[in-house]
């Protein structure tokens, strides 16, 4: 039996929740996770440390503030971090992302 995940159109994982995001686990094992998750306008999530990481925006405008430098994601926008880099996001529009968090 195969692992693979096949997703020929992600808007049809992507969960956008009234109170904020609500991650879809696409993947998941001890070296590696990636979530798909979505941001309303004026949502937020509070900044944090995390593992190493690469963010690619699928969707919308923000901003994420990665170790105090805020920078402007839009749609293409692709941001890599270090592990233990403090990092938080806001959404101007509707904002959708893929996280791949790698440990």
């Amino acid at each position: 039996m195969s692992n693979i995940n096949y997703y020929p159109d992600w808007r049809q994982q992507i969960i956008y929740g009234a109170n904020g995001p609500q991650p879809a686990i696409l993947m998941a094992d001890e070296k590696a996770k990636v979530i798909l998750a979505g941001l309303e306008p004026d949502q937020r999530i509070s900044e944090h440390p995390e593992a190493a990481a690469v963010y690619l925006f699928l969707d919308g405008q923000g901003w994420m503030t990665v170790d105090g430098e805020r920078l402007f994601v839009s749609t293409g926008t692709t941001i890599t971090m270090p592990a233990g880099a403090v990092r938080g996001l806001e959404a101007e529009t509707r904002l959708a992302f893929l996280a791949m968090r790698i440990a």
